[in-house]
This record gives C-alpha cells, structure tokens and sequence, in this order.
C-alpha cells in the first residue's frame, strides 16, 4: 500500500505547477490526485512532473475539468469517465496502484439547485455510485477522492454558509450513498478540530475568515481504513501568491 494518498484540485495546472513541485517535495505523497487541470493531455508537463520522481495519466481537457492521478509507482488499468455514461466532460480517471484501485473524481458542481446543471449533478453521481458498486466488488482496496463538490454535513459548513447548492440534501443525500457503499470519510475516521475547510472563494476575503466548506475528500473501504495514520487538510499553499481556491489534503498509511 502506498504509505500516503493526496487530492488537490489545483484550478489550473499550468498556474499551479510550481506550487504543485514545491507541495509534492515537501509533503512527499506516494500518490496524487488532481482535478481541474485545465489543459489537455498533451499540455501536460510530464517532464517536470517525472523529474519529481512521479509517473502520470490523465483525462484533461482544454479550459474546463481535467482529472490526473500521480504516483510514485506505475499506474495500470486506467479507466477514463464513467463507462456507459456519455459525457463530454474530463471529471474521472480510475487507475491501479500497487495493489489499490484509485478513482480521481471531479464532481460537477451544480450550479444552483433546480438548474440544469444541478439536475447532470444528480445523474452523475448516481452513474458514479451504480459503477462503483461493481468496481467496489473488484477491488477491496480502494480509494474515491477527489473534489466531490460536496459538504458532508454541518460541520463542513461554515454557519453563515447560505447557498443552496454544495448542501442541499439531494446531493448530501448522494454522498450518503457512496459511503453505503461501505465506503468510509477517511477525515472523519479521526477526531478533528472544528471548522476545518478545504475551500474557500476567493471573493469577500473568504480565505481570511474561514470562510470555507471542506469539499474534497478522500472515502476508503474498510480494508484501507484500518491501516489509516491520518487524514489532514494541508492549508500552507492556500497562504502563497496566486493559489489555487482549495487546499490538498493527505491521507497517511501505516
């Protein structure tokens, strides 16, 4: 098993790499998911990212979405979007490492509750869950993470949060449905101080007040969960210049 698991949706991997390689050698994960890159697989800078001692696939896509998973080890049996569901969008990369399966996720956002997007969110994530049941069945070992647009419940709210969308109970309703699978939050596995994010706007001095919601995630089956160390939300690159609105978060493994 590799001994530590990262996502970061890094909102633009061509703005963020020099954040990325300053993160990766500090925190040295064994494996990271990214989402919005932003760019397509061929943009990719694959050198900079091997010379961090890091192998890669992707699923990008010019401008919008785009999902990576790094690893110290070779990938294998990559799975690009959610089979039998048609979409246009880069949001999934599924890939075997060591002796995990790991699926890097970008969740749509919604949008606002009621709208069409909101609407693609719902079927989404029930395509999302419908083939995780058979992955799941493959693969005892396995990690979902990713950016899931998604604030579990309460505590992952701010109080003076007051959108609709990103809380609403259809969508908390659907993050239930994946920890039904026998998925579990690997954050919540331990004790953690309050109001810890893992997004914060950047309009209205959101990163300066907390004023965030914890979105990304990191769900593990029981297997996994019972060699977890840890689970953390990294806020050190939401301090420097031009950063990206969310932070990393780490799982560590015994």
């Amino acid at each position: 098993m590799a001994q530590s698991v990262a996502t970061w949706n890094v909102n633009s991997l061509k703005v963020r790499l020099p954040h990325l390689l300053e993160w990766l050698e500090r925190a040295q994960p064994d494996v990271v998911c990214l989402q919005e890159l932003k760019c397509e697989d061929s943009a990719v800078p694959r050198d900079a990212i091997a010379a961090a001692g890091y192998h890669v696939v992707t699923h990008g896509q010019k401008t919008y979405n785009g999902v990576a998973i790094l690893s110290r080890e070779e990938a294998r049996d990559i799975q690009r979007n959610i089979p039998g569901f048609t979409d246009p969008q880069s949001r999934i990369i599924a890939a075997t490492v060591g002796e995990t399966r790991v699926v890097c996720a970008y969740f749509p956002n919604g949008q606002a509750v009621g709208s069409d997007k909101y609407a693609y969110k719902l079927e989404w994530l029930a395509a999302l869950t419908l083939w995780l049941r058979g992955e799941l069945e493959r693969h005892p070992r396995l990690i979902l993470t990713g950016d899931f647009n998604i604030a579990p419940d309460e505590r992952d709210t701010h109080p003076d949060w007051k959108d609709g969308i990103l809380v609403s109970p259809p969508e908390r309703e659907a993050f239930r449905a994946l920890l039904d699978l026998g998925l579990g939050d690997a954050f919540r596995h331990f004790e953690q101080p309050e109001r810890i994010y893992s997004w914060w706007d950047y309009r209205m001095n959101a990163w300066r007040r907390n004023f965030g919601l914890r979105i990304d995630h990191l769900l593990v089956t029981p297997a996994l969960a019972e060699e977890l160390a840890s689970c953390s939300v990294d806020t050190a690159p939401r301090e420097l210049e031009r950063p990206s609105d969310h932070a990393p978060v780490i799982a560590r493994f015994l």
